[in-house]
């Protein structure tokens, strides 16, 4: 086995996490338009880029 497996593990863990945060701000649901929320974990994005947003959105998007 390789020690990278769990590290690994723990990237693809906290990229569908973030992922799912911005996917909420930004297509949520019950949005009802874009606004900011600090009460919902998404204060780490606030100066923060996200660049493969588009590439996990075509992996992880919600049916």
């Amino acid at each position: 086995m390789l020690k990278a497996k769990p590290n690994l593990e723990s990237r693809i863990r906290t990229l569908k996490r973030d992922w799912a945060i911005v996917y909420d701000m930004l297509s949520g649901k019950d949005n009802g338009g874009f606004g900011w929320d600090d009460h919902k974990e998404a204060d780490q994005f606030r100066y923060r880029i996200f660049p493969y947003y588009d590439q996990l959105t075509a992996i992880y998007v919600k049916d």
